[in-house]
């Protein structure tokens, strides 16, 4: 039962790996193809209104499960991390996926439910910067949320440099040339978009201004040519490599039993 239970999160969990893929595709689909730049809530709107709801749900599935997947890495060290600052700051950075997974999930269910299809990739984050200036201690909040977002960009480019993506791959493409390539381009994009948000937003912080704050699409729509096309082929790359990890990711098996134990030993007697 246990194996069972860990064996089909594994298969949902690769299903994960494939919508995370295709979302990246679509958001450098739409800017090589129209000029037109989305966050992946944006993504999600327009596969909405093209594809119907089933690939939505699918989508959904699998953002779902690699959420917890993750979750349960921060928590139980699934994956395996090194003790010390560095495995810790993984298993945060493991966390920190999980919830963003969970909330897309969470979005793709509402398109599913019929609920408004205005992407919002202009407002999103402005609206969201708006919120935390609100509340007391606002402005430091948003520098921290910044400096995070342009650690956990510098943290994609140095992968970018080093190649470590690969290290969790099947040993069977871990050194292939076009595989390296591929994660490479993929995380140096992504890398630059995340570093460029995070200064969107200490921006914000510093000016109390909330309208400079951006997200994926204001950080695409601020790069001029050729640089906007060029790192929307990078995203392409990563959604790319997202598939490869589908693939040939190496999944370790979730401790069921382990976990189960722990939660029953946690009851009353």
């Amino acid at each position: 039962m246990a194996a069972d239970a860990s064996g089909t999160l594994t298969t949902l969990t690769r299903l994960g790996f494939v919508a995370r893929g295709l979302l990246y595709l679509v958001i450098a689909w739409l800017i090589l193809t129209a000029g037109r730049a989305e966050d992946p809530t944006g993504a999600l709107v327009y596969l909405a209104k093209g594809t119907g709801h089933w690939l939505l749900i699918l989508m959904a599935a699998g953002f779902i499960a690699y959420g917890l997947w993750r979750m349960i890495d921060a928590v139980f060290n699934i994956e395996r991390h090194e003790p010390g600052s560095k495995g810790l700051g993984e298993r945060v950075g493991a966390g920190g996926s999980g919830i963003v997974h969970l909330l897309l999930a969470w979005q793709a269910v509402r398109l599913i439910q019929g609920a408004s299809q205005d992407s919002g990739s202009g407002g999103g984050a402005e609206a969201k910067a708006q919120s935390a200036l609100g509340l007391p201690g606002g402005q430091l909040l948003l520098l921290v949320a910044a400096l995070v977002l342009v650690g956990v960009g510098l943290f994609q480019l140095v992968k970018a440099y080093k190649c470590s993506f690969a290290d969790k791959l099947d040993g069977r493409v871990r050194n292939a040339a076009w595989v390296k390539w591929t994660g490479r381009g993929g995380y140096s994009a992504r890398g630059l978009v995340f570093t460029i948000t995070g200064l969107f937003l200490a921006k914000a912080g510093l000016q109390k201004e909330a309208s400079e704050a951006g997200g994926i699409a204001e950080a695409l729509g601020w790069l001029t040519s050729p640089w906007d096309m060029i790192v929307a082929a990078g995203l392409a790359l990563f959604g790319v490599f997202s598939l490869i990890e589908a693939r040939y990711r190496v999944i370790q098996e979730l401790p069921v039993e382990g976990m189960a134990a722990k939660a029953r030993a946690k009851l009353p007697g």
